[in-house]
């Protein structure tokens, strides 16, 4: 993009949302932020946050944010945001560090030093890993590490949003690609994360911004469309409000009642997600009614529903039964006056206050009533879900799946189950009977035989539903285990992973039992001294030239077909010829294997009439053995050699004198490159999984590429090495059973 095209750009953003190019307020300074952290912690260690205030501004002196203010009201933005939230001085103070440890010289040891174990554990949850050390799993592997380090203190995700949001509202200032990264990630990962912390005065106003980012003139027209109906919809407002007023007074319920201001985020995803008009969404009036107990909400909800006509299905009970974010409120939607249709919220005010700070107005409440200290070491049942995310992230080795798994999860929607003991479980949307095993412990997801819901027996890829009666019948058969027809059902990451690992850790067993018996049984073939080869510590030092964990990965590797029990027995062979043992002399390489390594090549390529020449295997077409081939003499860079199909090669028809005559004689050294082309249905998480039983199959990855077609189908094509191309159709045959990949082929030209 040209630097005409971004300045343009970048005005025309800066005139339709003026709020994201606004700079740090001057409120925002220390003394107000002692004074809000004050007014909620009159108790607390004021003292701290002065302390780590002058640490920040000193380690931050002589840098500048790209809006050109001095660094130092970033933190303080952030800090004064949390302070806010109602948390209190080791966690603000946690928010004006935050950034010290990555962007300055100060070491974490340092800062543990000086504010003690909690705020640095804080400080480092919200740390960057290198990118040089890590790579392009940086980004991953940050997000896995910031979730480790939350579900022991959720403190530390409530600094990382507070962080995002104050960039987010400074988007302005940077370029426009970094800028729509960001707003993609928020609204993929964090914005889902408040939500789930039910912090909805964070989640709303991330995801506005970044809405306006990324779809500025779509914002730009809705904000326009709302300000035209404002002054109707507000005269509509007040009659439906001086109604449920008078109802009030009635009652002689003391409450408060307004309209719930519209969120333009949420109304984009209506008119896009659900194909809905933009009058329809609009004519939806919201209003709130607090009031002071559970008892007024409920006489509220009955006078209500008394004046006006109830919509079937659309009434909610979320105080009975909360929300996974601790979320209560009474949802009702009537026929109003004039026939609109009328959504009303009623709760109390605490309700309100929880509704509106989720988590962090729980913790305030905690640390309020333990005199400004909380002990992180007791995780919170409400929390729950914060457990099981800690718990699959470690099962999920690859960062691009467990980036798709995490957006999985934090953003589906939850139904909400009942054990036979009336214990709530909550599963994605979709989940089905297995989920629910899974959800409740490992053992009972194995063992899982049969299921009934509400009493009646059901197939067990069953969907189910809020406030379904779950019961599982598992077998006492001390083998029992989940079948692999699950994994095309189940919803959850944590069920999924699961049933992965029970089948990866079966089949690894049985193939490390297969490769030993197929080495032992192929050196009694040839006469070879098995004991004395397989005692001395040869095939451990095989396994890790072979870049493999242990002599068991080496095993498996051979039983599952990934390496050929011969080259196995060469290297042994020849490592124990390499160091003869004194008492029974040298051990002798059978002679066809000596005499084929001095004939051929490294790539597995015998050139005839030339012993000693360079070869190489083309890239246009990546012949493997078993490929009709042909040699073509290039100039300076010895034998090309091409599938005798190759276009290239019948290109070159008129030069028939370089051709020469090669065959295929490879060794264990020889390494063949293959490229393959995935066709798929696209869906979340497709490429993960398909790179995943790469490299499951161990071979080495040098290039992918991935497009997706209008009609959503998702080419893929992968380039990797692989030592024996016999295994090829295994492969091909693994990735073919992927879910949505409906076809995979080699593909033998450019």
């Amino acid at each position: 993009m040209a630097d005409s095209q971004v300045a343009s750009q970048g005005s025309s953003l800066r005139r339709l949302v003026p709020r994201i190019f606004s700079r740090a307020p001057r409120v925002n300074d220390l003394d107000n932020l002692i004074r809000t952290v004050r007014a909620n912690h009159p108790r607390g260690d004021l003292p701290v946050i002065e302390h780590a205030y002058r640490i920040a501004r000193e380690k931050h002196e002589g840098q500048f944010r790209q809006s050109g203010e001095p660094y130092i009201t970033h933190p303080l933005a952030v800090a004064q945001i949390l302070a806010d939230l109602g948390l209190g001085p080791r966690a603000v103070a946690a928010a004006l560090l935050h950034d010290t440890v990555e962007d300055t010289g100060y070491a974490l040891t340092e800062l543990t030093e000086e504010f003690g174990d909690e705020v640095a554990m804080l400080v480092d949850g919200v740390t960057k890993l290198d990118k040089v050390k890590y790579g392009e799993s940086a980004q991953a592997e940050t997000v896995r590490k910031m979730i480790v380090a939350m579900s022991k203190d959720i403190r530390v995700l409530l600094i990382k949003l507070a962080d995002r949001l104050h960039n987010a509202r400074t988007w302005g200032f940077v370029p426009p690609e970094k800028a729509a990264r960001k707003a993609k990630e928020t609204l993929e990962i964090y914005a889902p994360l408040a939500n789930r912390l039910g912090i909805q005065t964070i989640k709303s106003e991330l995801e506005d911004l970044s809405f306006a980012v990324l779809h500025p003139k779509i914002y730009a027209e809705i904000s326009s469309l709302i300000a035209q109906r404002t002054p109707q919809r507000e005269k509509y407002l007040q009659q439906v409000i001086e109604a449920i007023d008078l109802d009030l007074h009635e009652l002689r319920i003391r409450g408060k009642v307004f309209g719930r201001p519209k969120q333009l985020y949420s109304v984009y995803q209506k008119m896009v997600v659900r194909g809905r008009e933009f009058d329809d969404i609009y004519d939806l009036i919201g209003i709130r009614v607090l009031v002071n107990s559970v008892r007024d909400c409920y006489a509220v909800l009955g006078a209500i529903h008394a004046r006006w006509t109830p919509l079937p299905g659309r009434f909610k009970d979320y105080i009975a039964t909360p929300k996974f974010n601790l979320y209560q409120s009474l949802h009702t939607t009537v026929i109003g006056p004039s026939g609109r249709t009328v959504e009303i919220q009623i709760r109390t005010h605490e309700m309100h206050q929880q509704a509106e700070f989720g988590v962090a107005a729980h913790w305030m409440y905690k640390e309020r009533m333990n005199g400004g200290k909380v002990d992180t070491r007791k995780t919170d049942a409400d929390m729950a879900w914060l457990a099981h995310i800690s718990d699959w992230q470690a099962e999920t080795a690859d960062p691009s799946e467990f980036l798709d798994s995490l957006r999985f999860e934090i953003g589906a929607k939850e139904v909400y189950v009942f054990t036979p003991k009336g214990r709530v479980i909550g599963l994605p949307s979709g989940a089905t009977p297995v989920d629910f095993a899974y959800a409740v412990h490992t053992e009972i997801g194995h063992r899982t035989m049969g299921a009934k819901v509400n009493g009646r027996l059901v197939p067990l890829e069953s969907e189910l539903r809020s406030g379904d009666v779950v019961e599982v019948f598992t077998s006492k058969n001390p083998d029992a285990g989940p079948s692999q027809d699950w994994l095309s059902f189940v919803k959850s990451t944590r069920a999924r992973n699961k049933i992965r690992g029970w089948f990866t850790k079966e089949r690894r067993e049985e193939a490390i039992e297969q490769g030993k018996e197929s080495i032992a049984r192929a050196m009694r073939k040839q006469n070879l001294p098995l004991q004395r080869l397989m005692s001395q510590g040869s095939v451990a030092e095989v396994a890790r030239q072979l870049r493999y964990e242990d002599v068991s990965a080496l095993y498996a590797a051979v039983g599952e077909g990934h390496v050929s029990t011969q080259s196995v027995i060469e290297k042994v062979t020849a490592l124990v010829a390499a160091e003869p043992d004194t008492s029974t002399g040298a051990i002798r390489l059978p002679a066809h294997a000596s005499t084929r390594e001095a004939r051929a090549s490294d790539s597995g390529i015998l050139v005839r009439g030339a012993a000693d020449i360079l070869v190489k295997l083309a890239r246009c077409c990546t012949p493997v053995p078993g490929d009709d081939i042909v040699g073509f003499v290039t100039r300076g860079s010895g034998v090309s050699v091409h599938r005798a199909d190759c276009v290239n090669v019948k290109a070159l028809g008129g030069d028939s004198e370089r051709f020469v005559e090669v065959e295929w004689a490879p060794t264990t050294k020889s390494v063949f490159r293959v490229q393959i082309q995935v066709e798929a249905l696209d869906r979340s998480g497709l490429l993960s999984d398909v790179t995943r039983v790469l490299s499951e199959h161990h071979v080495n990855i040098l290039s992918a590429t991935v497009t997706t077609t209008d009609e959503r189908l998702a080419l893929s094509r992968f380039v990797f090495e692989m030592g024996d191309s016999v295994h090829l159709d295994r492969i091909l045959n693994a990735v073919r059973r992927i879910d949505a990949v409906y076809d995979v082929y080699r593909v033998t030209s450019s």
